[in-house]
């Protein structure tokens, strides 16, 4: 008679399955809007709220990390040590 709670486990367990997938199948989708909280650098604790589509923040990571890079090489110089 172990049947009832198992069977019970199972269909408890399916809609969080379920919602588990839809948000892998999400996470792929590059139009998604994503805010972050951002902080102020007119203040050490004011945040702002920014919104904008997956895409968008890749391409500001991207544009992030080569402004990084380029300001890293100019400050080693033209001998690059």
């Amino acid at each position: 008679m172990r049947v009832g709670p198992v069977i019970f486990a199972i269909l408890a367990l399916t809609p969080a399955i379920a919602v588990a997938e839809e948000k892998k199948a999400d996470t792929k989708d590059p139009n998604r809007i994503i805010c972050e909280k951002l902080k102020s650098s007119e203040s050490r604790v004011a945040t702002k709220r920014v919104c904008m589509t997956a895409a968008e923040w890749a391409e500001r990571r991207r544009e992030d990390r080569n402004a990084l890079e380029q300001g890293q090489r100019q400050a080693k110089g033209p001998g690059g040590s």
